[in-house]
């Protein structure tokens, strides 16, 4: 159903290759102030900026400001695709969400609330066995400024993420190949490809790509299973958002001010970061999930056909009885 109403729209195969080139544009033309701003302070200093990588281009800059300009990107990049859905696919906001209604914001705020609790608790948890491994990173003004930024923003990013591949991408290559597995595949391996240049992968190795498309499959299967964006938005928003807020270090793609950093050698918890969430974890959430939704015949709704809706043709029969009566 959440794939097969993208055929109410205007769904042609060149809508969305041209779409997907405008959003493109858009998260280019919102990634200027970051460029900008890392050019100038590099000059400033003396730095050579065609030789530095990603984690040394991000550490120019002061976290938080570090962090609002480069979200700042998403935030455009949504806008865009937001326009095109409208504009060029005809397709309102709640049908790219879902294919309730409405949308249904209580789904959203439920795993929100429940994934954010059980993240922090991990990192509550793992900080009491292994204080070691941490220092206090808090500093109440810069901390105070990274909430406003990260509360305003970060949903903007996972929203975008997630309208982008387990919205706008899965519909239009549903509806191309008429089918569920390929467009649930294609989404979660190019959205864990796109992570490849996060300086986690140059700490942990390829095997973190296992975490990030296996993160991707999971959201993808709610998407599918629940008819809806609803929890993979609320999932990804708590995700990312009660991350910066508790723990940074050094290796990851979010430098921040927050509550904790993390001194562990990365190479050394790569089962636990990695593998746990992916294949224990993650079950665990979508079995929960499932009997709450009452979620039902699931080999059709991942890997069934998409079957475009019969439309419903309008016509009156008029009939005259005898005594000139219209029927």
């Amino acid at each position: 159903m959440y794939i097969a109403q993208a055929f109410n729209v205007l769904h042609e195969w060149w809508r969305y290759l041209v779409g997907l080139v405008i959003i493109v544009v858009a998260v280019v033309i919102g990634q200027i102030p970051f460029t900008a701003a890392v050019m100038f302070k590099a000059i400033k200093d003396g730095d050579n900026i065609l030789g530095m990588d990603e984690k040394n281009m991000m550490s120019l800059l002061e976290p938080n400001l570090n962090l609002f300009l480069m979200l700042l990107s998403f935030a455009v990049g949504l806008l865009g695709l937001l326009l095109v859905s409208r504009y060029l696919h005809n397709q309102s906001f709640t049908h790219l969400t879902t294919s309730r209604k409405k949308i249904d914001w209580k789904r959203f705020w439920l795993i929100f609330f429940v994934w954010g609790i059980i993240s922090s608790g991990l990192v509550v948890v793992d900080y009491l066995m292994t204080p070691e491994d941490y220092e206090i990173n808090f500093k109440l003004v810069p901390f105070l400024i990274l909430c406003v930024i990260a509360i305003l923003l970060i949903p903007l990013q996972t929203s975008f993420e997630e309208y982008l591949f387990r919205g706008y991408l899965m519909q239009g290559i549903g509806v191309i190949v008429k089918n569920k597995w390929v467009p649930l595949l294609i989404t979660s391996v190019v959205f864990g490809l796109l992570h490849i240049a996060n300086p986690e992968v140059d700490k942990l190795g390829p095997i973190i790509m296992v975490y990030y498309i296996g993160t991707g499959l999971f959201m993808g299967i709610m998407t599918l299973m629940d008819e809806g964006l609803e929890l993979s938005l609320g999932f990804h928003a708590a995700n990312n958002l009660f991350t910066a807020l508790l723990v940074t270090a050094d290796w990851t793609a979010f430098q921040t001010h927050s509550i904790l950093k993390d001194m562990s050698d990365p190479s050394e918890m790569a089962i636990g970061e990695i593998f746990v969430p992916v294949f224990v974890v993650f079950p665990i959430l979508l079995f929960i999930l499932s009997r709450i939704y009452k979620w039902t015949d699931w080999k059709e709704k991942l890997f069934g056909k998409v079957v475009e809706p019969v439309k419903e043709e309008t016509f009156v029969i008029e009939d005259t009885n005898s005594n000139g009566n219209e029927f």
